[in-house]
């Protein structure tokens, strides 16, 4: 049955409230952009946990895929400081990642730490590089999630961490990864 052949009460009721609608089209989107009163805005602060300079071998590629180069750096030592714990990046992870074709690089690392008093940490660093365009600088943050056992370091489970990396090289083959927590 075509909206023709239906029942002239329900063909006029459906017209009018396609009607009502038209006309409240503007007032509904209008609402949708104004923010919620009633809940403040907070906007997040960040607090310096550690920093990292990650110690790293030669890129190797492993081939194009249909949403880019792959790509493999193993990651061969380091160490990391921060005002509540530090220690040495242990040899053994590895950054995994993916070049697009736009150029952006998304990567995946994924190694452990261990702290001067012995804890072993597990990190995990995706980051996301966009190559500045236009003369603008590039675009290089991440999220990271440590896993750290129960004990003196737990605290590191209950946070949301975010970073920043930067190349060393020329003058050594490194990467600077700086955490900090959202509060």
């Amino acid at each position: 049955m075509t909206d023709r052949d239906a029942p002239p009460a329900t063909r006029r009721a459906l017209l009018l409230a396609g009607a009502g609608l038209a006309l409240a089209g503007p007032a509904l989107a209008e609402e949708a952009r104004t923010p919620l009163a009633d809940v403040p805005m907070v906007s997040p602060r960040t607090e310096f946990v550690y920093e990292a300079v990650v110690e790293i071998a030669p890129l190797v590629s492993l081939g194009d895929s249909p949403l880019g180069e792959r790509r493999i750096v193993p990651i061969t030592g380091g160490r990391f400081q921060g005002p509540r714990l530090g220690g040495t990046v242990l040899p053994g992870g590895a950054d995994r990642q993916l070049v697009r074709k736009d150029g952006v690089r998304r990567l995946d690392a994924l190694y452990e730490m261990r702290t001067d008093d012995g804890v072993i940490l597990t990190v995990r660093n995706q980051v996301l590089i966009d190559p500045g365009r236009d003369g603008a600088p590039d675009y290089r943050f991440s999220t990271i999630d440590v896993t750290a056992p129960e004990g003196p370091h737990a605290w590191l489970n209950r946070l949301v961490l975010v970073g920043t990396l930067a190349s060393l090289r020329p003058s050594r083959d490194a990467v600077l990864v700086r955490a900090f927590r959202l509060a």
